[in-house]
């Protein structure tokens, strides 16, 4: 059944363009935002519909390029809670809704960039999806994920995440994980959730084996 969520989504958005940081929808992000930039971005976002789209720039290598090119798909998230430090910084929380794709970039007098967005192909994000796929499907895939957190040093709390939906859990995993930037794009573009859950065993597939017994990562 289709859950809407009451929301009107907007045709266009401000984009935080950030290298190998992607949200997913139904996921919640801790953001500590400092740039003069996107603290504007952020207040204009909060007097207005608290939505923010992000997105990865397409890695160059010019890494000094101020104004990279962005990928097409993103995730529009929106601001769920705020806090101002007393240096100046905004903390503050995103929470994923629905992905989009860039239509095309507008010209804007603001210091942020801004971006025209479609969001037809996406509309499922808004529903719940878990039953595309039972959790036995996953349990390998949880094993495997557990080694290469494990080999990386990430923490992860599997007991809260054993608590979510499935469709959570997944996002979560693709999100947190310790794949690259262009993995973790293509688990963003996944067309849904059992597709992710895929791409998800294909790129397992491409470590060395050896992560999975606590050997050398290749």
């Amino acid at each position: 059944m289709t859950n809407m969520i009451n929301v009107d989504l907007p045709k266009k958005i401000p984009v935080f363009p950030l290298s190998n940081f992607i949200i997913f929808p139904k996921t919640t992000v801790p953001l500590n935002i400092f740039e003069e930039r996107y603290l504007n971005m952020v207040d204009d976002a909060m007097k207005s519909n608290k939505f923010i789209g992000m997105i990865q720039p397409v890695k160059l290598k010019n890494e000094n390029n101020d104004q990279p090119d962005l990928h097409k798909i993103g995730c529009l998230g929106k601001i769920t809670s705020f806090r101002e430090t007393n240096d100046g910084r905004y903390l503050i929380e995103l929470k994923g809704i629905i992905r989009f794709q860039t239509i095309e970039e507008i010209k804007t007098k603001n210091k942020y960039r801004e971006v025209m967005v479609d969001f037809n192909k996406f509309y499922k994000d808004l529903d719940n999806n878990d039953q595309e796929i039972k959790f036995m499907d996953l349990e390998l895939i949880f094993k495997d994920l557990k080694s290469l957190f494990d080999k990386k040093g990430f923490i992860i709390n599997w007991k809260a995440l054993e608590k979510q939906s499935l469709e959570e859990t997944i996002n979560a995993l693709s999100m947190a994980s310790p794949f690259s930037l262009e993995e973790k794009q293509v688990l963003l573009e996944a067309e849904n959730l059992n597709i992710r859950k895929q791409r998800i065993a294909e790129i397992l597939a491409t470590y060395s084996h050896d992560v999975f017994n606590n050997s050398t990562l290749q």
